[in-house]
């Protein structure tokens, strides 16, 4: 069976066969490609291509550029591995009809990936995902693909970087800079880039996890290179303990994520997506237009839907992915997805993007610090404006793909009126008509809700749960919390009963 796009494009273990990213297919697939841009009178147009420090990610690279330079595209092939949003920017900047990025962002060190950006720098929607499936049917085999030689864009790579870098240290909305930072990469290509936009925005007390900041495609540290996932933030809450750091940063190894950790009373925690989410949106809001819009997923947590109007902008909640977000409607400042996804200059970069949201959350710190808070406290100040808002995870690995569709099966015969004592209204959301329409279950309460999907980039059933509890002075924050937990606990066994059976 053949490699499908997905949320991004093309992503699987490197070995041999239609079904694993190897050489045959990154060839076929840009063949496709192009006749699909070709077919939409694009052809001639620039093509950027960048890739990451991955194993193979340069070879998959140098053969998407030779292959689209021989069908009389003007190839931009970046010199050197540099983060996905880089390339995302550089579409964009300038104006070309499409962008590759050869990475495939946390997953394991044995996966790769060839994402697609089209023209305008914001991922691929249906149907094109499909129509170039069907393009890259058509191609024959691999060795009879014409190739072209091209030399890596050196200058331009150069320029490109200076431009995002500038743009990005345009961003902080406050004058304080003295907050400290400690930072990892994860052993991707994000760390020099990231610690050269905190320097150009003014941010230059940064410290960076030594063990995880050279690139490297085995991943020695981690069992799993993903900020969300238990453990990969050791080294890097135990740097910001010991350096006594305002704020700590974790970027995925291709750094189109970003994960912030704080000091919540005496203790090191890496907050939740969402919790960085309404954060960073509220620190947008406070500067943007009135009626900006902001937007979030379906996946994610409520608590910016309640928000927004408060400061005078509008929300929409979309599908899960920025090929959905960044399209969420006319005047967006920001959008994220809990999976630590953040948008922060939509003008520039129509993705996620860690570097730009890293600049951002210094700045949130630093501005924090000189008023005498902290960024656990501004929660605190939110749930008490909007009710707390607690959101956990529940995933499962399964290596037969077939369990994940019984899975969901077995859920929309079976599907529950009440979870733990409480009655539950079901959404199907493969009911839906049109671009609305995905495998997703929504299962909502008056307190709580379970949203339950397979992943669209991991071979994963996700069980997305939030609980709201009433909060009306800090002095109840305590007794809320413990009801949370609590209630999270019961979502969480429900949630293990459905994977498990």
């Amino acid at each position: 069976m053949s490699l499908q796009f997905g949320t991004a494009g093309l992503r699987a273990p490197m070995r041999e066969g239609p079904d694993g990213m190897n050489d045959d297919v990154v060839v076929r697939a840009t063949a496709g490609l192009a006749a699909w841009l070709q077919q939409r009178c694009l052809g001639g147009g620039v093509v950027v291509v960048g890739y990451d420090a991955r194993h193979h990610s340069r070879d998959f690279a140098r053969n998407t550029a030779e292959v689209f330079a021989a069908a009389g595209f003007t190839v931009r092939l970046f010199p050197q591995p540099l983060p996905t949003p880089v390339t995302a920017f550089a579409v964009r900047a300038l104006d070309a009809v499409a962008g590759v990025q050869i990475t495939a962002s946390h997953n394991p060190a044995a996966d790769n990936g060839y994402k697609v950006f089209v023209s305008g720098g914001a991922q691929l929607i249906p149907p094109a995902d499909k129509e170039i499936e069907g393009c890259i049917a058509s191609v024959g085999a691999a060795s009879d693909v014409p190739r072209t030689a091209v030399e890596p864009a050196v200058q331009v790579g150069a320029e490109l970087l200076g431009k995002y870098l500038a743009r990005v240290a345009a961003l902080p909305h406050g004058i304080e800079r003295t907050a400290r930072i400690a930072l990892t990469p994860m052993h991707g290509v994000g760390g020099e880039t990231a610690v050269a936009a905190l320097s150009a925005a003014g941010f230059t007390d940064v410290h960076v996890v030594d063990e995880q900041f050279t690139p490297n495609p085995d991943f020695p540290t981690v069992a799993f290179p993903n900020p969300e996932e238990p453990g990969a933030t050791d080294l890097l809450l135990a740097l910001a303990e010991r350096v006594d750091a305002d704020l700590a940063i974790a970027l995925d190894p291709d750094a189109d994520r970003c994960a912030l950790g704080v000091r919540d009373a005496s203790d090191w925690r890496m907050l939740r997506g969402d919790e960085t989410g309404v954060l960073l949106a509220d620190h947008v809001l406070a500067t943007a237009a009135p009626d900006s819009l902001v937007a979030s997923t379906v996946v994610s947590s409520r608590l910016l839907a309640k928000l927004a109007p408060a400061r005078g902008a509008r929300h929409a909640e979309t599908l899960t992915g920025f090929k959905w977000l960044v399209r969420a409607g006319d005047g967006l400042v920001y959008a994220y997805e809990e999976a630590i996804g953040h948008c922060v200059d939509p003008n520039a970069v129509r993705d996620k993007d860690g570097i730009s949201a890293a600049v951002l959350a210094a700045d949130l710190a630093a501005t924090a610090k000189a008023r005498g808070t902290t960024l656990p406290a501004m929660l605190d100040d939110l749930a008490v404006e909007f009710g707390l808002h607690a959101t956990d995870q529940v995933s499962r690995r399964f290596d037969d793909l077939d369990v994940i569709a019984a899975t969901m099966r077995t859920l929309r015969e079976s599907a529950p009126a009440e979870i733990a004592g409480e009655a539950v209204q079901i959404t199907d959301l493969l009911n839906r008509r049109g671009a609305q329409r995905t495998d997703a279950v929504i299962l909502a309460g008056e307190r709580s809700r379970i949203v339950v999907r397979p992943s669209g980039t991991e071979p994963k059933v996700k069980c997305y749960l939030e609980v709201v509890e009433s909060v009306s002075a800090k002095a109840e924050l305590p007794d809320a919390h413990a009801r949370a937990v609590q209630r999270l606990s019961e979502l969480r066994d429900w949630c293990d009963l459905l994977q498990n059976s």
